[in-house]
């Protein structure tokens, strides 16, 4: 007789997008005007560094992604094929996500017939490439000082 994984233990295998999405309105308005289209063979994406909502809102604890698949995509049921492929391949590779940062995809109607192999090459990609980014774009660490030994 076999027995069932734990919740404990089945959630420690798979991971979830829960925790990572972007989810609110405003998030994604913002993260659009902090960053730049960049386009890839069969999305494009934006990269955005985190910023808090207002004054006393505390940044997000790490990176989020979003995504977006509008009408002119196609009927509601491919729109949510192509975000259920894009939300697989991007639960495999969380651990790729640039910390500090918004990442949205826009797919295209390729995203439907592409091979599953070669679209999750090309997110690994994108992936890289916003963490070169990112790394590129942060603020440089400020330089620790070293405590003074008193002389005796």
């Amino acid at each position: 007789m076999t027995t069932l994984p734990q919740p404990d233990q089945r959630r420690s295998t798979r991971q979830s997008l829960t925790g990572v999405r972007l989810r609110k309105y405003a998030d994604y308005q913002r993260a659009y005007a902090a960053s730049r289209k960049r386009q890839s063979a069969s999305m494009s994406w934006f990269l955005a560094p985190q910023q808090p909502a207002g004054p006393a809102v505390v940044s997000p604890a790490g990176p989020r992604i979003g995504l977006t698949a509008g009408k002119v995509m196609g009927k509601a049921h491919e729109r949510n094929r192509m975000k259920r492929r894009l939300k697989e391949v991007l639960r495999r590779h969380l651990d790729l996500l640039p910390p500090g940062c918004d990442l949205i995809f826009h797919p295209r109607r390729a995203v439907l017939t592409i091979a599953f192999p070669k679209l999750e090459a090309e997110i690994v990609r994108i992936l890289q490439q916003a963490n070169a980014e990112a790394k590129r774009n942060a603020p440089p660490a400020s330089p620790q000082v070293a405590p003074v030994k008193p002389a005796v």
